[in-house]
């Protein structure tokens, strides 16, 4: 699948466990919205994936991708160590200045 450069680093950053990467590819006041719980500027986006990253070792396998004027949906199979895994979610991005402006997962 043909994924824009900086959603396919960010899925690399998170199928290496990699919070430092990951948390680099958001701005500096971005949001993440996940499990109802929202995450603000990159220090504490980073404090969550690598919390998430201990606790489920999650690994993302994009299943498809697509571009809107509202922003952007990756659809990817999660699979880890939680309660129904794997499972299909759902990345809604925005992007601010080439980095992800928010980031909401939804079910």
């Amino acid at each position: 699948m043909n994924l824009p450069k900086l959603i396919s680093d960010l899925v690399e950053a998170q199928n290496i466990h990699n919070g430092a990467a990951y948390a680099s590819l958001f701005s500096d006041d971005a949001v993440v919205f996940d499990e109802g719980k929202t995450h603000n500027g990159k220090q504490e986006i980073q404090n969550w994936i690598e919390k998430s990253n201990q606790e489920y070792q999650s690994v993302l396998k994009p299943i498809s991708y697509n571009d809107s004027a509202n922003g952007s949906v990756l659809e990817a199979e999660v699979s880890g160590t939680f309660p129904g895994s794997p499972a299909v979610l759902r990345f809604n991005f925005t992007f601010q200045n080439g980095l992800v402006g928010s980031l909401k997962i939804t079910g």
